[in-house]
């Protein structure tokens, strides 16, 4: 719903009869904006009381990004935004307004055309261990090109229709429709090809003792010639799309098709998307009644995703390769065994003490293909009572059907395989419907109070299955059949099945403005979740109020008039928020906790049964500014804001004698505050324009309380629940969600000294935890300057972020085996210091190797983030048969102006809450370059 209706006067005096010439003055007050907002909802942008930002589709697809959510990070403020290490096709971390929630998800709720989706991923994983790779997501498989703008709902006054996502705010995406008029063809055309970005730096002076993978020995007279960038192949990606508009007064189609053909810098790993739209808009009932109906159909194919990790993880052998050793001849990874009758993996280090096999072996001879087909259908049937009053009902199902293998082929390491090899095979359907029913009333009183009031109930369910089997194959080598897998040894995988969700919900809000320059919003909205089925609270209800004031509307006149050109807007909003979510988890209430059955046995049950299992919820405060000024040239909005999520869901170990594994404690109150701010400057000059525009983000997280003195139901102890671990990370009131620390360091012996010996490493133990830094950026900065001049059109961008740390277990891992440069510039030392005692470099590094403290850095970084230049060609030079022909170039990640880090920080190997700041070979990102042409009929 909209009212946006918008009149010009001006007054003149009639001096004489003589003809008059008429110019509209500049009217300065801004045309009034209208913006889509939760539910589908339209409002104007000036009577908003929170912070939304608006990107329009072409910003997106300027500089194109297999996931577009890449495209957004650094030109809107309060996002964090960080890129998957999987590649193309991998999944984006994005993060509003700081961490939240403990157990639960932080990642925001995607909107598709007012309706949310289950953006389904794999977030597990926290970067350490033997290996993983961060799977592609919903969103990221939506075609940019059919995006007609995308809205930002930093905060949950902006997005509390939603209920229980949206405290993690919203991304909201509209997606584009047909027009009125002739048939318009519109094609879009790229190639981008990718380069390693940031990595690690090798040495290849110092070889390796014969027999020994470790490159500890002697300088060798010629260098070695093996350079570990050489491994990465040259990446490519083309996108190819098009999309058809045409329609009369009463009817609109608009079809699409896209694909997405890439190759990864690491050898045959690939990523393939298919996208086919069809969108229909009617009317009918003259004009009353509108019908609008698309459906959609995304196919995706991956092959040997990795994102960190040791095992299956071409990287590790190209990095830890003997300097003194020939990798050259390692490309010739099989040789074929008379004896066996099939290629034999070759690799001459061997296991090298981690599992390492050869990287072209794992390329080619451990396959991990995947499949996945979607398809989305939605309609929206709007009925018009009067010209104020409107019913509306919407419904979307969205289903994802998915295959994957995993192959790995005779003579891959016994670790991993049986001597014949082993196959795995999975399938997995994850099914979303959703439904709701408006009412929506919009309607002008006496000239000067206007009233909008929507209200209505919605249904949505999300439901996941799956299932896999098996295991080494057991008579014929390479033959990848459920028939050749040793029954004895196979394992049967399930996937859901436990996890269906669903939520019934009644929901209103209420927009009340006097004069178009004071706006009150009311909303409320109460869920019904079946994760708290049979608790003492099965529903949730949050409010939220809303006050905007456009101060120069509320001012006389003449002083008006007279800060105009200097002042022409000034909006002060403010709002206060309550919003709740279900926690992820289901079975945690009484009666719906059921036994597993794993491998025809009955498991324990996993969690105690919470009766008063409550939602998590959110309380949030917000007050902001949006600004012009100088004409308009200048724009300026600053928010700030508080939060604070209560009700935390903590996980706490059980006695095995108590029939249970953990139970959970709702406690805690995890706060963040913040600052966003958006500076803008747009003019022109003649057929000149410039216009530039700085973002700036800074959250403060902060645990306000944990739990203490907690009684296990079971035995009476009281249990402390102020300090818990979670992997690297530590969780202790005063602290906050993201702080590092180690728990281990250099072993003293009685008298308080280290004991060391030339030769040896140094023992170490285990100490009291001690906090190493915190992954928590101070700010998150963007800077993007735009220019245009005669179909001329170029733009930069500069990202930084400012503060946090990062630990890189690469390093550590680089620095023991003797590969890294910093190991050959202790050598060429002679020696390192370890407080004041002079170690030999080896024994350092193998002493240091697994202390997280020795490699923490700084992650604060600057960079050239993308950059842009392009030339739409005049029309008449097609005889206007072809119009709008843009050709353009473009490049990201081009240039790294400062970082300390090994690696790139703003790479995530996991997008969960506790898979940032750890690099344990992460691919590397990667710095592209691409030409792009568009044209349209």
């Amino acid at each position: 719903m909209d009212s946006n209706r918008v009149h010009f006067s001006q007054a003149i005096t009639l001096a004489n009869t003589q003809p008059l010439k008429i110019v509209m003055g500049e009217d300065t007050q801004t045309l009034d904006e209208v913006v889509v907002t939760a539910l589908g909802i339209k409002r104007l942008e000036k009577a908003l009381s929170y912070n939304v930002q608006q990107v329009k589709g072409d910003d997106l697809t300027a500089v194109k990004d297999a996931n577009f959510m890449n495209s957004l990070n650094g030109k809107v403020a309060g996002v964090n935004i960080q890129r998957s290490a999987s590649g193309v096709g991998g999944g984006t971390r994005v993060v509003m307004r700081g961490n939240k929630s403990i157990a639960g998800q932080n990642n925001v709720l995607y909107v598709v055309d007012g309706i949310p989706i289950g953006n389904k991923a794999d977030r597990s994983g926290d970067g350490t261990g033997f290996g993983g790779a961060t799977s592609g997501e919903g969103i990221a498989n939506f075609n940019p090109d059919d995006i007609e703008s995308l809205s930002v709902l930093t905060g949950p006054s902006a997005a509390a229709l939603y209920g229980a996502n949206a405290a993690n705010g919203v991304i909201l995406i509209n997606t584009k429709k047909g027009a009125e008029g002739v048939m318009r063809l519109n094609v879009s055309s790229s190639v981008e090809f990718a380069n390693p970005f940031v990595m690690p730096e090798f040495q290849n002076t110092y070889g390796n003792l014969t027999g020994n993978y470790f490159s500890w020995g002697d300088k060798m007279e010629k260098p070695s010639s093996w350079e570990p960038r050489d491994f990465f192949n040259t990446g490519a990606t083309f996108n190819n799309s098009f999309n058809l508009s045409m329609g009369t007064e009463k009817n609109q189609t608009y079809i699409s098709a896209s694909a997405v053909n890439s190759t990864g810098m690491v050898e045959n790993n690939k990523y393939h998307r298919y996208n086919v739209t069809f969108r229909n808009t009617a009317k009918f009932l003259k004009d009353k009644l509108t019908l609008d109906v698309s459906a959609s159909y995304v196919r995706e194919f991956y092959n040997n995703m990795i994102s960190f990790g040791t095992y299956f993880n071409p990287i590790v052998g190209a990095y830890l390769y003997p300097r003194g050793m020939n990798f050259e001849s390692e490309k010739y990874f099989e040789r074929y065994n008379n004896e066996l009758g099939y290629n034999k993996q070759s690799w001459q280090p061997g296991g090298m003490g981690m599992d390492v096999q050869n990287p072209y072996w794992i390329a080619y001879r451990n396959l991990r293909p995947e499949a996945k087909d979607r398809y989305m259908l939605y309609a929206n049937l709007k009925y018009d009572i009067t010209e104020y009053l409107n019913v509306a009902g919407r419904t979307r199902i969205d289903n994802t059907y998915s295959e994957s293998e995993d192959k790995r082929y005779a003579s891959t390491i016994s670790t991993f395989a049986g001597d014949n090899g082993r196959y795995r095979y999975s399938n997995e359907s994850y099914k979303q419907k959703y439904a709701d029913i408006m009412v929506n009333f919009d309607k002008q009183f006496a000239q000067i109070y206007h009233a909008t009031v929507n209200a209505g109930v919605s249904f949505e369910e999300y439901d996941t299955k799956g299932h896999g089997y098996g295991g080494d194959l057991l008579l014929v080598p390479n033959k990848f059949t459920y028939g050749n897998v040793n029954s004895a040894v196979a394992s049967v995988y399930e996937t859901g099945g436990d996890s269906r969700t669903q939520n019934f919900a009644a929901f209103a809000s209420a927009e009340l403005s006097w004069n178009s320059a004071l706006y009150l919003t009311l909303t409320g909205r109460a869920d019904k979740p079946s994760q708290l089925v049979n608790s003492k609270e099965e529903w949730i209800f949050y409010p939220s109020v809303g006050l905007s004031a456009i101060v120069t509307e509320l001012l006389p006149n003449s002083l008006r008039e007279s800060i105009q050109p200097v002042l022409g807007y000034f909006k002060i909003r403010g709002s206060y928020t309550e919003v709740g979510s279900p926690i992820p988890f289901t079975g945690l209430t009484p009666g719906t906790i059921t036994h597993k059955l794993e491998n025809g046995t009955v498991a324990p049950f996993e969690y105690y049964p919470l009766s008063d299992l409550k939602a998590e919820r959110t309380r949030s405060y917000e007050l902001g500014i949006d600004s012009r000024w100088f004409n308009n040239t200048v724009t300026l909005g600053v928010t700030i804001y508080q939060s604070n999520t209560y009700n935390q869901l903590l996980k706490a170990d059980m006695p095995g004698t108590s029939g249970y594994k953990y139970m959970y404690v709702q406690a805690g109150n995890v706060q963040n505050r913040g600052i966003e701010l958006t500076l803008g400057y747009d003019q022109t000059f003649g057929d000149f324009n410039y216009n530039t525009t700085f973002t700036a983000t800074s959250n403060k997280n902060k645990i306000k309380k944990l739990a203490s003195n907690v009684k296990n139901p079971v035995s009476g102890e009281l249990m402390d629940l102020s300090d818990i671990k979670l992997g690297r990370f530590r969780l202790r009131e005063g602290g906050e969600v993201g702080a590092l620390y180690a728990d281990r360091r250099v072993e003293k012996n009685d008298e308080g000294y280290i004991p060391y010996t030339p030769g040896q490493t140094i023992a170490t133990e285990n100490t009291t935890p001690f906090k190493i830094g915190t992954v928590n950026p101070k700010w998150n900065l963007g800077w993007r300057h735009g220019f245009n001049y005669k179909g001329i059109n170029a733009s930069v961008m500069f990202t930084a972020r400012i503060g946090g740390n990062v630990i890189s277990k690469t390093q550590a891992t680089l620095d023991r085996f003797g590969v890294s440069k910093t190991s050959a510039d202790a050598r060429e030392t002679g020696y390192v210091m370890l407080g004041n005692i002079k170690m030999e470099p080896q024994d350092y590094y193998g002493t240091i190797y697994d202390l997280d403290s020795y490699y923490v850095y700084s992650a604060t970084n600057i960079r050239l983030q993308e950059a842009s230049i392009g030339y739409t060609l005049p029309n008449k030079w097609f005889g206007n048969v072809v119009k709008n022909v843009n050709v353009s170039v473009y490049g990201t990640n081009l240039w790294m102006i400062y970082n300390k880090a090994p690696y790139d920080p703003e790479l995530t190997a996991s997008t969960g809450t506790f898979g940032q700041g750890y690099d344990y070979f992460m691919l590397p990102s990667s710095r592209t370059y691409g030409f792009s042409l568009k044209f349209g009929f």
